[in-house]
């Protein structure tokens, strides 16, 4: 007999046509979510920094080290070369001008002084012989004028004599004439001898003085001679502490070789080392500050170095009001250095999302707080706890600070977990 064939409900067409639909659903639906909105990526927010974006007062500064030095260093140099045989202190002992530090030896500058103090007692020995030959010259002279002098004489009386008497016709003219004649010669001999005794006295005075110089230069050059060996004996040349002595007995030190220095305990000054990216912003005037002892205080820029060594350079700062009590020499000090005055900006935290960013966009947290996407900002200065945003973003907006490392750069958008 006939028997009915019940309908299959799942044929295999039918299941092959759902099947079919069913990927094509998740085609467009994938196709949907990769054309509305790029990659997205499951945040856990206890995992991530969320920071809000203020107003406020921004001014720019950087993070500098400092060194406490003194006001004043006198430097300590070799003026001579030479052996230490003797230290008289020990480094960090306090000095007072003039005080003996150590002292140094040198053979071939004691013969130098020995030579020049012989080379004086010749020329003294010399300029006494000169003197003796002039004076005996001048005697000589004197007594040659002398006689003249006395034939002068008689022959003017004999001359004047004769003219009265020639006069009066008591001689004849040839007597009177040889008179006459007599009288001439010794009064051109007595100004000739005078014109002699003025060369004379002359030629005396520029010995002498030639002689004052000699000897002045002699016991200069001795006296020059004599300081270089009293420099064998090193001072202090002011009053201070010294510091910084590198000198052993037995030592050689060379002529302008550091030997230590002294430094003046009249108060401190910070020499600073800066990067050399900031050297075109850096001038005198410029203001600093750090914390000492739960206290905060000022430093102001009052000199700059420009040479630049191994990518650094230095300032020296110098404290503007009160100096902190208890601070040492060679303590280091960790200053922030203001490079901008104070001003009202937009004012972002920093974190580590600028390493893959390098500023130029950063995730931005929805209003509802589910998810944050990607925004293009601008940012200017910085100091050490904030970015200044030029554009992108407006205060009271919540963004993501923390680092971007295992996000990849084509990630589009955060859905943020946890809350």
């Amino acid at each position: 007999m006939d028997r009915v064939i019940q309908k299959k409900k799942w044929t295999t067409r039918k299941i092959l046509t759902i099947a079919g639909i069913a990927a094509i659903v998740l085609l467009i639906a994938g196709s949907i979510y990769f054309t509305s909105g790029g990659n997205k990526l499951n945040v856990d927010t206890e995992r991530i920094t969320i920071s809000e974006v203020t107003k406020g007062k921004f001014q720019e500064n950087i993070p500098v080290n400092g060194v406490v030095l003194p006001q004043t260093t006198i430097y300590l140099d070799a003026v001579e070369g030479g052996r230490v045989e003797e230290k008289y202190v020990d480094d960090g002992t306090m000095m007072k001008k003039g005080d003996p530090i150590l002292r140094l030896s040198n053979t071939d500058l004691m013969m130098n002084m020995m030579t020049q103090q012989n080379q004086v007692y010749n020329t003294l020995t010399q300029i006494q012989i000169n003197n003796n030959a002039a004076l005996q010259n001048t005697v000589s002279k004197q007594t040659a004028m002398a006689d003249v002098e006395s034939e002068f004489r008689e022959a003017e009386r004999l001359y004047i004599l004769n003219k009265d008497l020639y006069a009066k016709k008591a001689i004849g003219s040839q007597e009177f004439k040889k008179s006459e004649i007599s009288y001439n010669y010794y009064l051109q001999k007595r100004r000739l001898n005078e014109q002699i005794l003025q060369q004379d006295s002359i030629s005396r005075e520029q010995q002498a003085e030639q002689n004052r110089q000699s000897y002045k230069g002699s016991k200069e050059a001795l006296a020059i001679m004599q300081k270089k060996v009293g420099d064998l004996i090193v001072r202090a040349p002011v009053d201070g502490q010294l510091t910084s002595l590198d000198a052993e007995v037995g030592q050689n030190k060379n002529q302008g070789e550091r030997l230590g220095q002294i430094d003046v305990m009249g108060g401190y000054k910070v020499r600073v080392d800066v990067d050399e990216h900031y050297i075109s912003r850096i001038y005198t005037g410029l203001h600093g500050t750090f914390s000492f002892a739960d206290s905060d205080y000022v430093l102001e820029i009052k000199k700059v170095f420009t040479q630049v060594t191994n990518g650094r350079f230095q300032v020296d700062m110098e404290f503007v009001g009160k100096v902190p009590k208890g601070i040492r020499r060679g303590q280091t000090l960790q200053i922030l250095l203001a490079l901008s005055d104070e001003r009202t900006a937009l004012l972002l935290p920093q974190g580590g999302f600028y390493q893959q960013t390098g500023g130029n966009w950063i995730f931005k947290v929805s209003a509802d707080g589910s998810r944050a996407y990607r925004v293009d900002i601008q940012l200017g200065n910085k100091n050490t706890d904030y970015y200044e945003v030029l554009s992108g973003l407006q205060a009271g907006d919540k963004v993501v600070t923390s680092s971007y490392e295992n996000y990849g750069t084509d990630m589009q958008e955060l859905v943020l977990k946890g809350k």
